[in-house]
């Protein structure tokens, strides 16, 4: 009987530090570190979460920009900082997802270096071409591609980002050799896409929404595993026959590897909590954001797997960058 006291006492005495932790914390102001500049998406979607963040735990979660390097910059600076809890980074699909095979060298191993908290949201990208194009289906623009190789060509914001990516997997899956034209952003790429200099493009929706209602680009198929409620016509790549395609992109929270589970658990019910609130959803709405918030193994699971969805990817494409 007194060696099962003396258990239990155990037990409770190393227990109770990590709940006490888990009540306590955040003590004091909260950073979340966005690698992208402000008033991009990745910064409004951090900053949406943080106000409410704020609200929920009644202390400051401040909004810093580390600007650079792709993205690594704000990465690195995470990966290095003290395990307890007040530095958060906001990841993306690039950050966690394809930068570790994109890039020869990294200041941050996405697996070893950081514990995931939540999924945040998943942006689908949408498949549009020119109106001027003779094509109204993916099988459509997958035949007028064969017959016409190396004539199609889709733009990007950059060799290795999502958007990029999304058409060498498109190619890989259909047997379309379409030529890729990076651009410096989204926009011009956007501005070329309309003016017939590139027939096809991935993008986000809010980046092409009007000019798919105003006639001049056509929506092909989303790449979410269902319809948009903004594009409801719009097929799936599923339903296009292109089950294994989809590829949306997402935000996350993650901390430093070794922050404290009762953190890590406290963080994430928070966050959940705040992605149910209608007023984000709406926001996020407008982003062509589909609110998750999802528990840390989940969050782990499906980082895990987008590392090894798209290093296969960027090998196949033979995709390299330089910081």
């Amino acid at each position: 009987m007194n060696q099962l006291i003396q258990r239990l006492f155990v037990s409770v005495a190393l227990f109770l530090p990590c709940v006490l932790w888990a009540q306590a914390y955040p003590e004091r102001p909260v950073r979340v570190v966005v690698s992208y500049s402000a008033g991009a998406t990745n910064d409004i979607v951090a900053r949406a979460v943080a106000q409410r963040l704020s609200v929920a735990f009644k202390q400051n979660f401040f909004v810093e920009n580390k600007v650079g390097g792709n993205g690594t910059i704000g990465a690195g600076f995470v990966a290095k900082e003290p395990a307890d809890g007040y530095n958060l980074l906001l990841g993306n699909t690039s950050i966690l997802g394809i930068h570790p095979s994109l890039f020869p060298s990294l200041s941050y191993d996405p697996v070893k270096d950081f514990q995931a908290v939540s999924i945040l949201a998943e942006s689908p990208t949408v498949l549009v071409v020119n109106a001027a194009m003779p094509v109204r289906t993916v099988k459509e623009l997958v035949a007028y591609s064969k017959a016409n190789p190396k004539s199609v060509a889709y733009g990007s914001p950059g060799t290795g980002t999502p958007f990029h990516l999304s058409g060498e997997l498109f190619n890989s899956q259909t047997g379309t050799s379409m030529l890729h034209v990076p651009y410096k952003g989204a926009a011009p790429a956007v501005v070329d896409l309309l003016g017939g200099q590139i027939q096809v493009m991935f993008d986000n929706l809010p980046n092409v929404l009007n000019h798919i209602r105003s006639g001049k680009l056509r929506a092909l198929v989303v790449t979410s595993d269902a319809r948009l409620s903004q594009l409801p016509e719009v097929p799936t790549m599923a339903e296009a026959g292109l089950s294994g395609a989809e590829s949306s992109s997402f935000f996350a929270f993650v901390v430093a590897k070794g922050t404290p589970a009762s953190i890590v658990q406290t963080l994430s019910a928070k966050i959940a909590e705040v992605m149910r609130d209608p007023a984000i959803k709406s926001q996020l709405s407008d982003l062509g954001a589909i609110p998750v918030g999802n528990t840390p193994a989940q969050a782990t699971q499906y980082l895990n797997d987008q590392v090894i969805k798209w290093t296969k990817v960027v090998k196949a494409s033979g995709a390299k960058a330089d910081l």
